[in-house]
Formats: C-alpha cells, structure tokens, sequence
C-alpha cells in the first residue's frame, strides 16, 4: 500500500490509498522570487569574503604594520572561524529558529564585515576576521536548506543549480573584484562592499524569509568540541604548513597528533552517544555520504586550480589583476551554462550518474590540456580551457547537490548543508596546501635539473669560462640565464600540479557507481 506523504499546514487526504505524493513546498512563501534574491544575495557576499581579501594583503600589511608572515592571519583566522563553527548550524538552527539565525547571521556578517574594514591594526584585523568567519558559517547552509524548503520537489534540482552558481562564481570573482577595489579606492573596500550587499539582502529576507518550527534538542559539548579542537588543528597545520617547513618542526608534530586523537575520538563518540552532534541517519544514507566525498574532491581540485591559475598568470606569464581576471571569468560562464542545463535534463529524468560522469571527463580533458602549457600559451587556449572547466564543475555540483537531499529526510536537510558545505571548505584547503608543496618542491627539483644541463655545450649565448672577465655585464648575463631557468622551472611545477589534480579526478570516478539515483 502506498503512504502519503502529509505537508505542514495541509489537510489529510481522503484516501490515503489512491492519494499521490503532493508536488507541494515544505515552507510555501508569498514571493519566491524575492526569497531566492535575498537568500543568493547573502550567500554570494559570504563567498566572496573567502577570496576578495587575498589580492589587498599586501596593502593591509604596510597598513596594518604586519610581516609578510603575521598578515597571513587574516586569512588564517576567517577559515579556521568558519570550519569550527559550521558544524552547529543543524542545532543553532532548531535551538533558536531557522529564519532567526539566518537573519543574525547576515547582520552579524554585515557589522563585522564594516569593523573590519574600520581595523586600525593587525590585532583588530584578526579578531574581526575571526567574529566574521562565525558569522559567515551558518550562511551557506542555511541558505541551500531554505531555497531547498521553500521549493516544490520538482524544482529542487533548478534551485540546486541557481544555489551552485554563487558557491562556483564567488571564488572567480572575488580576487578580481578585490584587484579593482584596491587599485581604484582602497583595500578597505573589500569589506566595505559587503555592506550595501548585505543590507539588501537582509531587508529582503526580513520581507520573506518563512519561519521554521524550533525544536529543542541537546547539545553534544562534547562531540563539539572534538570536532572544533580538531578542524582547527588540521586548518592551522594547512595554513601555516609552509611557514614552519611541516614535519621539519615540532609544532607540525602537535597539530598532527591532535587531529589524529579527534579523529579517533570522534568516530567512537558520534558512534556511541544519544544526542550526537550529527544525527546519525545522515552517515546511514548512502547518497549523502558518497556525494560529500565527491564534494570533498571538486572541492580540492577547483580551490587548488584557482589558486594556482592567478600567481600563474600575474607572475608568470606577466598579465595584470583586471586581466587575470578577465580571463578567468569564462569559467563562471561555463558554470552557469552548465549548472541550468544540468537541471533541465535532471527534470526530464535523466540520470544524474550520467551527469556527473560527464562533468568528471570534461575536467580531466581540461586539465589533460592544462598539463600541455608553455611560457607561450595564449589567451584563446586559457580562456577555451576555462569554459571547457567551467562546464565540467556545474555538471558535477549542481547533481551532486541534488542527489545528496534526494533520499534524505527533510529534518536533516540543514545539518547534510552545513556537512557539505564543510567537506567544499575542507576540500578547498587540502587541496590549496597539497598544491603550494607540489609546486614548491617541484620548482626547486627542476631548477636544479635544467641548471645542470645549462654548459657551454648546449648554450652560444654566454661564455661561461669568459664570465669574470666582464665582471658586472658578465653577473647580470648570468642573473638574466637563472631567471629564464626560474621561469621555465615554475611553469613545469605548475604543470604538475596540473596532472595531479587530474589523476584525482580519474581517481573519483568509480565512486559514481555507488550512488542510488531515485527518480
């Protein structure tokens, strides 16, 4: 016999044999429309803060009076803020309300955002960045749960898509516009931005956003604090990895056996105890699991791709920061192609493994491409890649999104957002510290490689063994020679990286014949 499914606020049907499963919204809204702005718009200003401060560091530093080392933190502190608190968005969000903690969240991020840009020094700076980073967290996975409940079940994959859009472009845009501010206004900018943004987001969500019943449930302190002690641990051990030469210092070792302890602790506590953290239906589903290990992967590889791609570009290949970011923008334009077409073929039941499985080969193609770049390579072969790219990721996020609700409870929509949201950050940072390693080590061992092949045998330009006698010409022939040798050095780094991120994403793909797609 079939069940109905009963809404909130719905009569039960007559016949609860023949009844089909409403095609009805969990929390309907008199304007959706001005819903889905409000909450985009939050989200989007909360994901651009991840990147846009980035290009205005050295700025801040000669403002601030920070080392090159210390100014790091301001960075440091609104990543490790963010991943220590985005796992109590589920409890906070049924302790105090869902619309009430949206609603604080996008005010406390709007006034931090304006006190940040008020800092007068390094200190200020990184407790308002911290305070930032908390209130930012709860914004991502409140906004996907909300576009997600306020939506019919048929449009999921659509919102899905409008949702990925942000979380995908945020990243691109954020270091171009954070160049244009600085160059044109000031580094204060970056944060000053926000409070126009948020200001209109949050006028619209106070008009719109529907209320979602409370319910009161305990809090794990103590699986809290093991998930708290332990992303910040393992996000210290990221950032500051190169800082400290990793394994090479002791306080590497501590950060590493922290992480280690929480790892273990956690599993036999989220295992054993009533009122865990998360509730454990969410590791029971099979789909939500599997789509947070891919979530976890595009997140390396995207977070990675662009870290990489702008000092890339400015640095080597000698294009400005309005530049970089032009040529980085088409592929936000093949996100957003992609993210919209994905969701039409979803809702003509076509099955997301297929999408996904094509989002995963047109990345590798991509970065197989990626892996064939010179010091020569122009503009149309960077731009074609980045659409080609951008196609791929929307592919493979808008469905994932999709999938990772489909099978699970509507309760636990807003602790799966804030796990995926987690596992993107987490992904994100593994990815950019893995990256850094690889081209650092690689640019030392490649030097070394084309310097010991560098005689007068294989060179006409410069006489080695005439050298001293030119003295100051004879230094900056040679000064010149190793500059070509760094250059030639770093693009071969960057490329293996490249054919790393590649070789991840081979590696990801058997995993989609895990999933179990429900129509």
């Amino acid at each position: 016999m079939a069940s109905t499914a009963i809404q909130p606020g719905k009569p039960t049907p007559v016949n609860n044999a023949a009844a089909p499963v409403t095609d009805e919204p969990l929390l309907p809204v008199a304007n959706h429309a001005l819903l889905l702005v409000g909450v985009m718009m939050a989200s989007l200003v909360q994901i651009l803060d991840t990147t846009i401060a980035n290009v205005a560091l050295p700025h801040m530093q000669s403002a601030l009076g920070a080392t090159p080392e210390s100014v790091t933190w301001v960075l440091t502190s609104y990543i490790v803020a963010s991943a220590v608190a985005m796992p109590i968005t589920g409890w906070l969000a049924d302790h105090i309300g869902a619309r009430r903690l949206f609603i604080l969240s996008t005010a406390g991020f709007v006034l931090t955002s304006m006190a940040c840009g008020l800092a007068q020094n390094l200190e200020e700076m990184v407790l308002f960045r911290t305070l930032q980073g908390i209130s930012g967290a709860f914004i991502g996975p409140l906004s996907q749960s909300f576009m997600l409940d306020t939506s019919r079940p048929s449009r999921h994959p659509q919102m899905m898509a409008l949702w990925g859009m942000g979380v995908m472009i945020g990243p691109i845009m954020g270091p171009v516009l954070g160049g244009w501010l600085t160059e044109n206004f000031d580094w204060r900018w970056v944060f000053f931005v926000n409070l126009p943004l948020g200001l209109f987001s949050l006028s619209l969500m106070l008009a719109t956003l529907p209320k979602r019943p409370a319910m009161r449930r305990k809090f794990d302190l103590t699986g809290f604090a093991i998930v708290g002690l332990g992303l910040a641990s393992m996000q210290l051990f990221l950032d500051r990895g190169m800082q400290i030469d990793w394994f090479e210092s002791g306080e590497a070792w501590i950060y590493t056996g922290i992480v280690i302890s929480c790892l273990w602790m956690g599993t036999i506590h989220f295992a054993t105890t009533k009122n865990s953290l998360f509730d454990p239906h969410l590791f029971a589903d099979r789909n939500f699991l599997i789509s947070c290990g891919f979530i976890l992967m595009v997140g390396c590889v995207m977070y990675a791709n662009m870290a990489l791609f702008a000092p890339m570009m400015q640095n080597l290949l000698g294009y400005s920061v309005i530049e970089t970011g032009t040529l980085m923008m088409p592929r936000g334009v093949g996100v957003m192609i992609s993210m919209q077409v994905a969701g039409l073929l979803m809702r003509r039941g076509v099955d997301a493994r297929i999408l996904v499985a094509s989002g995963f080969l047109l990345m590798i193609f991509s970065l197989w491409q990626m892996t064939g770049w010179s010091l020569d390579v122009d503009s149309y072969h960077i731009v074609a890649t980045g659409v080609i790219q951008g196609l791929g990721i929307g592919f493979i996020f808008m469905p994932l999104n999709t999938v990772a609700f489909v099978t699970l409870p509507a309760r636990l929509r807003t602790d799966g957002a804030s796990l995926l949201s987690l596992m993107r950050s987490l992904g994100g940072s593994v990815g950019i510290s893995i990256a850094t390693v690889i081209l650092g080590h690689s640019i030392q061992t490649s030097h070394s490689d084309l310097a010991s092949h560098v005689t007068n045998a294989t060179t006409s330009a410069i006489d080695f063994s005439a050298v001293d006698r030119f003295q100051g010409v004879g230094e900056a022939a040679l000064v010149a020679l190793d500059g070509m040798i760094n250059r030639q050095a770093a693009m071969i780094a960057y490329i293996n990286d490249f054919y790393l991120m590649m070789c991840m994403s081979v590696a990801a793909l058997p995993l989609i014949f895990l999933m179990k797609i429900k129509r």
